[in-house]
């Protein structure tokens, strides 16, 4: 066994735990042991750190990591020690009908388990003491070691700085993907992204990857629409300045956009979005909401303008594809990662962390670890 360092969470509206726990120092046959570099806080944790997510206690937060594999198991392929990789928190069973189909983020055992916290066998794999302790999604990155399914490892180039790289393991791939795989923008199109959060700027990131013409951000934060704009942004909205749809009509010769993303997770964004496009056009729910959250939408008005609601899940992705994919584009200098970390902390900082982003203040804090 090998003792390690984490933030723990222990009931809703509790600050995280550090505690020492405990982690296999062999790897199931199917598993990966990685000895964590890097792990962005996202507000999906905030989610569940707040109650607005069902989550169950003690768990190990955290899952927007990158490492350095430590142990492979007997019957992994592609994967040796040493190799950087980007955690993935849906991992893929390869074979439901979902996988097969080039859909691994619906993976049917992915969410009857990893969406459970637990491994593919039902179980956690990290304890503190006699006490079993779940992953948040199987990754629990707040922590210096994570054991994950081999299909939740994925391979990058080792030049490829792994605080940027962890991003990618959930907002990159996340905003870029909803924009090129799940709504699949055209060369020419025009945008709207509502929200200029870690996954909504790189909504941003997607739709100029894609050669739209008219990228228009939205946010009642004069700072983040500046964002927006170093991001890709070609028209800002201040939504608690202007109304949202009517602004967005007068930019558009009262047509709406072809592509609407909400990047926030409220209910009057989500119905916004779905005003503000045109005949025949895509809102594209990316946004993460609480549970129990409902929306109006007008059923007539969907038909008859044959307007399409419609929703993004880990931007849809083939993260074995696209993960390495998006960080060359970075490497490349075509995605910008680097503007992204705004805050390095150690683990020990994370509650602080936490208390920033419920102000709404930077883009990505990142913790470090010493891999």
């Amino acid at each position: 066994m090998i003792t390690m360092n984490a933030a723990v969470f222990v009931g809703p509206n509790e600050p995280l735990e550090l505690r020492e726990l405990t982690i296999p120092s062999e790897p199931g046959p199917q598993e990966v042991l990685v000895r964590l570099a890097a792990s962005g806080v996202c507000h999906s944790d905030l989610h569940a750190l707040d109650g607005d997510w069902e989550t169950p206690a003690p768990l190990v937060l955290g899952h927007e990591g990158a490492g350095v594999v430590v142990a492979v198991g007997s019957e992994v392929t592609g994967l040796e020690a040493d190799d950087h990789v980007i955690l993935s928190w849906t991992p893929s069973c390869q074979k439901c009908e979902f996988c097969v189909s080039g859909r691994p983020v619906l993976c049917q055992l992915a969410n009857e388990t990893a969406y459970q916290h637990v491994f593919f066998d039902g179980k956690p794999r990290l304890r503190d003491g006699d006490e079993d302790v779940r992953s948040f999604l199987a990754v629990g990155s707040f922590g210096e070691y994570a054991m994950v399914p081999a299909s939740a490892a994925i391979k990058i180039r080792r030049d490829a700085p792994l605080a940027q790289a962890a991003l990618v393991g959930c907002a990159v791939t996340t905003g870029i993907g909803a924009v090129t795989n799940t709504a699949g923008v055209e060369p020419g199109s025009t945008v709207l992204v509502v929200g200029c959060g870690g996954v909504g700027l790189n909504v941003v990131q997607g739709a100029r990857l894609a050669g739209a013409k008219q990228i228009i951000v939205a946010d009642v934060s004069a700072e983040k629409l500046e964002l927006g704009r170093t991001f890709g942004a070609t028209h800002t909205i201040n939504s608690r300045e202007v109304d949202l749809v009517e602004t967005v009509m007068a930019l558009t010769d009262g047509r709406g956009v072809d592509y609407a993303f909400e990047a926030i997770g409220l209910p009057f964004t989500i119905e916004a979005c779905y005003e503000a496009i045109r005949r025949g056009g895509t809102a594209v729910v990316v946004g993460q909401v609480a549970d129990g959250v409902k929306i109006s939408i007008d059923p007539f008005v969907m038909s008859d303008q044959e307007k399409r609601l419609i929703g993004s899940n880990y931007g849809s992705s083939r993260q074995s594809i696209d993960f390495p994919k998006i960080i060359d584009l970075y490497m490349e200098g075509r995605v910008d990662l680097d503007s992204m970390v705004t805050d390095r902390i150690p683990l020990s900082g994370v509650n602080e962390a936490f208390a920033e982003m419920r102000k709404g203040r930077g883009i990505r804090t990142v913790i470090e670890y010493d891999a």
